[in-house]
């Protein structure tokens, strides 16, 4: 009777903490996994966003930084951390 009670009392946390996984945990390291992928698969003529929100053209992806261009004149290296997200071909055509 004790083990009864027991595992009644431990169900609603074990469903809490089932709820808790499928809908913070599991699609936040499916979002990490994504942008892992996006960044091993960076390539020459990419148009990037870092997290300082500049726009900017890839020119050479290295191992631990990736060579930038900002404008014709200056080129950077940043850190492959400070990358937020890769634009699409759509997206970067607004540019005048």
């Amino acid at each position: 009777m004790a083990e009864n009670s027991m595992l009644t009392s431990l169900l609603p946390l074990v469903v809490l903490f089932a709820i808790f996984y499928f809908l913070v945990i599991r699609p936040q390291q499916k979002q990490q996994r994504e942008h892992k992928n996006m960044l091993a698969n960076l390539q020459k003529g990419d148009k990037i966003v870092t997290n300082g929100g500049l726009v900017c053209e890839v020119i050479k992806p290295e191992d631990d930084f990736i060579k930038v261009k900002l404008n014709d004149d200056v080129i950077v290296r940043i850190d492959r951390n400070f990358v937020a997200k890769k634009l699409d071909k759509i997206e970067s055509s607004d540019e005048k």
